[in-house]
């Protein structure tokens, strides 16, 4: 099951009620909440008005989007991280595998990364929660093959990864990374940029790659986010146009075993 959601650094200038109106005023099923802005880690109280403010809508906390790199534990501590999730019911955390692209990370910089991995996995296990990765440009899960080779050095069975389609990569690359790292897929966050990698677009301009993509995703068994990130200037209103473009997407691809 793949349902609609919007990360809340999508519009960091605006405040936890105004991000959980639009999210339920335009359909959205879930709010994954960041950690920089809107629920810093070791503020369990805003955790818990947060947490509050989401499920009064008749919202779900579909993650905890924090910015802890694994490797760098000045970025912590995962502690606080994982404290701050469990107050704010997230079954997921997001975190990021380290700083490094990963044509630059020498095999000593890899093994403190996946070290540092584990560590976490380990701590959000025995919480009941579980961990992935953004999938993102200059850390180790900037392309499938060292994304899969992290996910199966780490071997952690709640160690997951996000997905978003890599700048400058045609469909058919982009689909073959998806499907190289489908086993573990979490959630998607999904955004259109114009093929420069450089400007956002609506996201309707996007139909043709995005249907293929949740056609894939939909074979993943479980429960799956398709977030909503990056916005055309960050404008509400057309964050809007975005939302009903995705979901006219899902219920059109949704499987009929499939229901909201």
């Amino acid at each position: 099951m793949i349902l609609p959601a919007l990360t809340s650094v999508t519009f960091r200038k605006l405040a936890p009620e105004e991000v959980v109106a639009l999210a339920a005023g335009s359909g959205l099923k879930g709010i994954e909440w960041g950690g920089d802005i809107h629920v810093p880690p070791g503020r369990p109280e805003m955790a818990r008005r947060v947490r509050a403010l989401t499920r009064s809508a008749g919202l779900e906390v579909s993650s905890y989007g924090s910015y802890y790199r694994a490797g760098h534990p000045e970025t912590g501590p995962f502690e606080a991280v994982l404290e701050t999730a469990l107050e704010l019911e997230a079954p997921a955390i997001r975190i990021w595998a380290g700083r490094r692209a990963s044509a630059e990370a020498d095999p000593a910089y890899r093994a403190a990364v996946t070290a540092d991995v584990v560590r976490v996995c380990r701590l959000a296990a025995a919480a009941g929660r579980t961990v992935a990765f953004e999938y993102h440009a200059n850390t180790l899960t900037d392309e499938s093959l060292s994304a899969r080779r992290l996910l199966l050095e780490a071997d952690q069975s709640n160690l997951r990864t996000y997905w978003q389609p890599p700048n400058g990569l045609g469909l058919g690359e982009s689909l073959q990374s998806l499907k190289a790292i489908l086993p573990w897929l979490s959630n998607l966050h999904v955004f259109y940029w114009n093929p420069d990698g450089k400007s956002r677009r609506p996201l309707a301009e996007g139909t043709g790659l995005w249907r293929r993509y949740l056609s894939v995703a939909y074979a993943v068994p479980g429960r799956h986010y398709a977030i909503l990130e990056f916005v055309m200037d960050d404008a509400p209103e057309n964050f809007r146009l975005d939302a009903l473009t995705l979901l006219g997407w899902l219920e059109e691809l949704r499987p009929p075993e499939y229901q909201i």
